[in-house]
């Protein structure tokens, strides 16, 4: 029943809802919908959010094989070729112009990253060798402008001088690393090895789940932590549940995918234990709550925790059948989604978020951060562990 209520979903309203804010006259997709639902077309293009479409896109095409999807996501890909990229200093700009010019150009790693994801699903639907290049170049660019011996630094300029992490930094600090950040960069480097198997993509993959077990997770709380100095020293105590249980599935994936029985066995302890203690901290009222700071939790129900939580209280369940809890939980997020979080409006979506109450919050509907990728790839998800929804 979830694959099926899941895949009606995708199909019925997220899919259609993105094709409708595809901008034929400049190229790739409205930067920004407003809570009333009014189009700006006119508002900056998030790189970001074009990288998501893509992506998504992409993807839906490989799940579903319907040729309009594939139309969608070269839409997606030649704004992105011709727009997002920097051709001088290469990397993609934070953001362009309704039109296509740069309008932020600070380069980030998260945002290279999240072309690097891109690039490799477009590839895989389409074959077109080019985007598989730049997907490439831009894992290049990264170990060498990007990275120092401890990891990745975030922020750049547009000629890559680092700059104040502002971007991903929030609550008063300004972090030098990021989980977040560190996360996305595995994400990516798992979808390119995943397509091209390129053995010095699988070096840099070992690299980083070894700096989440030995720097990111924190043994003692049994959580990630989420902002830190440029030696992994944490700056704030910050318990992110959205992102752990995301974390907690995506590692997995990525540890299947590079295929290495040591980081299997490693990190599937680790993720093990992010599953459970996010049941048991943060899995209130068939939903998740928002993360913890200084121990005071924010209740407040973000639309992407909810999606990421079904797929990892699935992953959590698949991994050890024993946990039916997990299950349940998957079940009964997913039944709160469709009963609180889905906006039933005509030509929305899902609302940012709900408050304790189940009250939407009257933020965006699209927006850089607001895209199909968390709701879309959970659908993805339920669909491909369909012999799990029993």
């Amino acid at each position: 029943m979830l694959a099926k209520e899941i895949k009606q979903h995708l199909i019925r309203d997220i899919i259609p809802f993105w094709e409708r804010l595809e901008d034929k006259e400049f190229g790739g997709f409205y930067g920004y919908m407003g809570y009333d639902l009014e189009v700006h077309k006119k508002s900056v293009k998030g790189c970001i959010l074009n990288s998501r479409i893509l992506w998504f896109f992409s993807n839906a095409y490989l799940l579903l094989h319907k040729d309009s999807l594939l139309f969608y996501a070269r839409h997606a890909y030649s704004f992105l070729r011709d727009h997002c990229l920097d051709k001088e200093n290469g990397g993609l700009y934070w953001s362009v112009t309704f039109d296509g010019y740069p309008e932020e150009k600070i380069k980030h790693t998260y945002n290279q990253a999240f072309a690097i994801y891109a690039l490799s699903s477009y590839y895989d639907a389409s074959g077109e060798e080019e985007a598989l290049d730049l997907a490439k170049s831009l894992f290049e660019l990264i170990e060498t402008k990007c990275a120092d011996e401890y990891g990745y630094q975030e922020a750049f300029d547009e000629t890559f001088h680092i700059i104040d992490n502002e971007k991903l930094s929030e609550n008063g600090i300004v972090a030098e690393k990021t989980m977040n950040t560190l996360l996305h960069v595995f994400e990516a480097y798992t979808e390119l090895f995943r397509v091209s198997k390129d053995l010095s993509v699988a070096e840099r993959m070992g690299f980083i789940l070894d700096t989440f077990a030995d720097h990111v997770y924190n043994r003692e709380t049994g959580h990630q932590d989420v902002f830190f100095d440029r030696e992994w020293n944490s700056l704030i105590d910050l318990y992110s549940y959205g992102h752990d249980i995301e974390a907690a599935w995506l590692i997995d994936r990525g540890c299947e995918v590079l295929g290495d029985d040591n980081y299997k066995n490693k990190l599937g302890v680790i993720t093990k234990e992010i599953t459970a203690n996010i049941y048991n901290r943060a899995y209130v009222d068939s939903s998740l709550i928002n993360e913890s700071l200084n121990g005071i939790n924010d209740t407040t129900r973000v639309w992407w925790v909810q999606a990421e939580a079904v797929v990892g209280f699935l992953n959590g369940y698949e991994k050890n059948h024993k946990e039916h809890q997990y299950l349940q939980a998957a079940n009964s997020v997913w039944n709160y989604i469709k009963t609180y979080l889905i906006d039933r409006r005509t030509g929305s979506e899902w609302y940012w978020a709900l408050d304790q109450d189940r009250i939407p919050l009257k933020r965006p509907i699209v927006e850089p951060w607001k895209c199909p990728y968390h709701n879309g790839r959970m659908c993805f998800e339920v669909m491909r562990r369909e012999k799990y929804d029993t």
